[in-house]
């Protein structure tokens, strides 16, 4: 790869991160971790902090820590492991759920009003290239 394709999408990335913070703080209730990881439970259903912290390549404390604040805000409980009484997995309540849904739905509407005047097929692809650049990203972390 040239000098010039890494710049140019270093650049990019760079640019299309701080505009996703900007956004966020802009339009979202939920910081970053927090939906992330609301997404994490959503998606996967009910996980102890070890297999999160694996699964979205952070520390554990890293993990704990955001797993105590969305249980003071009772957006997550903490279920007993059925296998392991000292152990617990975390829960996304009915609160979590509706609050990740609110964020999710203003996350679609906004690019959808970012998008709008690109055609299908450059959604499309600008969609399968970042799951491409997410799962080499992944791949990559893993090794």
């Amino acid at each position: 790869m040239s000098d010039e394709s890494l710049d140019l999408i270093e650049r990019q990335v760079t640019d299309f991160i701080r505009r996703i913070v900007l956004t966020e703080k802009t339009y979202s209730n939920l910081d970053r971790s927090a939906y992330i990881l609301l997404r994490q439970l959503s998606t996967y259903g009910p996980s102890g902090v070890k297999a999160l912290a694996q699964d979205l390549h952070l520390d554990i404390s890293t993990v704990s820590r955001q797993a105590s604040v969305l249980v003071n805000k009772k957006y997550v409980e903490k279920i007993p492991n059925p296998d392991d009484r000292r152990a617990y997995y975390y829960q996304i309540t009915d609160v979590g759920s509706h609050e990740l849904e609110e964020n999710k739905q203003r996350r679609f509407d906004r690019l959808s009003s970012i998008l709008e005047d690109w055609s299908e097929e450059d959604k499309k692809r600008f969609g399968e290239l970042l799951k491409k650049y997410n799962d080499t990203v992944n791949e990559k972390l893993e090794l």
